[in-house]
């Protein structure tokens, strides 16, 4: 049976993938997080994969506290780019297929169009400049039957998120300022789950390919409040306002909507459109509360 080992299992993605796990009776999943496996330690998350007999891995581990970032530059350096080397040296010693998940970041949001996969990275941030660099170390060790998927504004039922941010913050008052210069596309990361589980029997390429997937769409933060608010038949008054206004520590990209063409192509799917997916979403929050 393959073992396919899942790292940040505790974040959103990670998360989703254990709710998805049970469908996938032919895979042992393994999960873990920083309690089990300190993916940073070459020589630990190599005696885990032997001991475990893995086949596969996918890293969605990853520091994503982008203000944080700012100042933590050596744990962020170490989870977003030295542990990416370790999993694609251990990859291509022990002929294991990697996924390794990316961000929008790597981009520095200055674009008018759609990001296709070969845009050059410019990333205005340390979280941004981390995670390029854990894409770079990969490619340069180049794993066969791996891949790089950059992805934008994640969120999920599990984990802190923008959505159950706005949920939250709607409890406790009566209106809300929401950033309207920013451009990008939310992600569920339940489609994002599925379509990473269709991936690992088809991985089969000799040098590391990019692959970008959100949803479908485009919106601000403005926008998707909205939205959240709409469909949760919550009466509150959305304020816009600009990036100016609501300084933050890291540079956030003012326009990051990717290109999903090439994954479209290869895999041969509809992504949803951003808005059916925030129901499926908003239904998921409601019943587990």
């Amino acid at each position: 049976m393959n073992s396919i080992l899942i790292t940040g299992s505790n974040g959103q993605l990670g998360s989703e993938l254990k709710e998805l796990a049970p469908n996938y009776l032919n895979y042992n999943f393994i999960f873990t997080d920083v309690d089990e496996l300190n993916i940073c330690n070459y020589a630990a998350v190599e005696q885990f994969i032997v001991e475990n007999n893995i086949s596969a891995i996918i890293n969605c581990a990853a520091f994503t506290a982008v203000d944080k970032a700012e100042v933590e530059f050596e744990i962020a350096d170490k989870i977003n780019h030295l542990a990416v080397a370790n999993f694609a040296q251990l990859a291509k010693e022990k002929n294991i297929r990697l996924i390794h998940i990316s961000t929008d970041y790597v981009f520095d949001g200055t674009a008018h169009k759609p990001y296709i996969e070969t845009d050059i990275p410019n990333p205005q941030s340390v979280y941004g400049s981390t995670k390029l660099a854990g894409e770079l170390a990969m490619q340069a060790i180049n794993p066969h039957n791996s891949i790089i998927i950059r992805t934008s504004w994640v969120y999920s039922s599990y984990g802190n998120n923008f959505v159950k941010t706005m949920l939250r913050l709607a409890s406790e008052r009566n209106e809300l300022g929401v950033i309207v210069d920013q451009i990008g596309t939310p992600t569920y990361a339940r489609d994002l789950a599925e379509v990473l589980l269709e991936i690992i029997p088809k991985l089969n390429n000799n040098t590391v390919e990019t692959y970008h997937y959100s949803n479908e769409g485009v919106c601000s933060w403005y926008d998707f409040a909205k939205a959240i608010f709409d469909l949760s038949a919550i009466n509150i008054k959305v304020n816009v306002i600009e990036t100016s206004q609501y300084p933050t520590a890291a540079k956030r990209p003012f326009y990051s909507v990717l290109n999903k063409y090439t994954i479209k192509n290869w895999l041969q799917i509809e992504i949803p459109h951003w808005r059916d997916s925030l129901i499926n979403c908003l239904k998921e929050i409601e019943s587990e509360e």
